[in-house]
């Protein structure tokens, strides 16, 4: 009872906090479009790759993990009455049902559940941060020229396309691992050739566009629906509804994109099993 009354009090707190900065964006906040969709870049050297960093992207992905941690916490390995252990269980047990129908190879289920479900909490809540007023930064030419107090939403890893990418890949990168373990070497290069050889350097392009399609889908929805959001937000001054578009795009279309890339993993990996 304490803690729902202090989580209450917490939540009572910020929106008037956020109220209050809301009127004075009104009457005083002269924003811009100046540098929308532009990232504050630190660069390292030339070299083009691995001389740049994102700064707002490792900072709010340290941040997202130390959410995650603090979320599990309070969980417990057993079944016990509870608004947010059964949340969890629920999500879990639908997971991990499909990962039971889709990997054919039972040896592989946990590993390629887990993996889902790493990915599935981080991409939610990391998402989740997007429909949530908070400190963002405003950058031109890749220099940082603002830091922004709840003129936007928090910034989130997920419309970075190099963490989607990663990501992406990564699950590629496992399922092919599994599936040379699961099959053999031999057996896994015979996938390529199948139905004819003909058909080789298309099955090469089809798991080619696995990770780009699985990162783009991601990226677009939150990188696009962020830079609407703020055009929008610039037009009416930050006022009322920007509040229930970050809502809408934040929480619910971060959900569902959370989901899709889940439950990508999960057939992507399958498929690769069969």
């Amino acid at each position: 009872m304490y803690k729902e009354k202090k989580l209450k009090n917490i939540i009572i707190t910020v929106g008037i906090i956020y109220l209050i900065l809301a009127v004075l964006n009104l009457f005083f906040y002269d924003g811009s479009l100046e540098g929308i969709g532009d990232r504050w870049i630190l660069k390292f050297g030339d070299n083009f790759f691995l001389g740049q960093i994102n700064p707002m992207t490792l900072i709010m992905s340290l941040a997202v993990m130390g959410i995650f941690l603090l979320f599990i916490k309070g969980l417990k390995f057993e079944r016990i009455p509870g608004r947010k252990q059964s949340l969890i269980e629920m999500v879990l047990d639908y997971f991990w049902q499909l990962t039971d129908e889709t990997v054919p190879v039972q040896k592989y289920k946990k590993p390629t559940f887990v993996i889902s479900m790493t990915l599935f909490f981080y991409i939610l809540i990391s998402n989740v941060l997007s429909g949530i007023p908070g400190i963002s930064t405003t950058s031109v030419g890749g220099d940082l020229k603002a830091i922004n107090l709840f003129t936007d939403t928090w910034y989130t890893p997920t419309s970075d396309l190099n963490v989607n990418v990663v990501y992406a890949v990564m699950v590629l990168l496992v399922g092919h691992a599994f599936a040379i373990k699961s099959k053999g070497l031999k057996n896994w290069l015979k996938t390529f050739l199948s139905p004819t050889p003909l058909m080789l350097p298309m099955n090469i392009i089809g798991e080619i566009a696995k990770p780009v399609s699985h990162s783009l889908r991601l990226f677009g929805n939150i990188m696009g629906g962020g830079i609407l959001v703020f055009i929008l937000s610039y037009m009416l001054k930050y006022f009322v509804l920007p509040v229930v578009l970050w809502g809408f795009f934040g929480w619910f279309v971060g959900a569902i994109q959370a989901f899709v890339f889940a439950l990508l993993s999960i057939a992507y990996t399958g498929s690769l099993l069969e």
